[in-house]
């Protein structure tokens, strides 16, 4: 007999968006890899990099390091962030995902500049110790992000849209 998780007993996972703007005003999108393990279901989707934040440690040091970690882009500068935006796993996906923990996530989005060449980019061999999450990635307009992320993300990333639409124009 299978019990049924009840969402609300179920805390949301502490995350870190990162939107990352190239000079042009375009963001990063990755194709992640399609794992049938992978904690949202499976299904070949694009994203922004995001991670979890560990105890104690400030959003922005933690989109830092999940960037990093999921792309090997370290040159980047600050522009802003949101508030906390969250969103609930489909009911299939609740006591399955992030080892049964969470109900879903809750994000702070950070915003960075990218001040590097796309050399620096690197989702195949991102960093010593990491597996790739991306397949494959490219600059995208912040206003297609949306439509491009798994449905039940969608209205964070609208959220988020509306909220960088500011860092959109070209910065050269």
């Amino acid at each position: 007999m299978t019990s049924r998780v009840d969402p609300s007993d179920l805390p949301y996972r502490p995350c870190a968006g990162i939107a990352l703007f190239n000079t042009e005003g375009l963001v990063w999108i990755g194709r992640r890899v399609d794992w049938p393990s992978e904690a949202e279901g499976p299904g070949e989707r694009w994203q922004m990099p995001q991670g979890g934040i560990e105890e104690g440690e400030d959003s922005v040091v933690a989109a830092r390091r999940e960037l990093a970690e999921e792309t090997n882009v370290r040159s980047v500068s600050y522009l802003g962030e949101t508030d906390w935006l969250r969103y609930d796993l489909p009911a299939e996906l609740v006591g399955k995902a992030w080892k049964g923990r969470y109900r879903g996530q809750r994000i702070k989005w950070i915003a960075f500049r990218f001040g590097s060449d796309d050399s620096e980019i690197d989702v195949d061999d991102p960093g010593p110790g990491y597996t790739p999450e991306f397949s494959a990635w490219r600059w995208e307009r912040l206003d297609r992000a949306p439509e491009l992320i798994v449905p039940f993300k969608r209205e964070v990333y609208e959220a988020v849209a509306r909220r960088f639409e500011r860092f959109t124009t070209a910065k050269g």
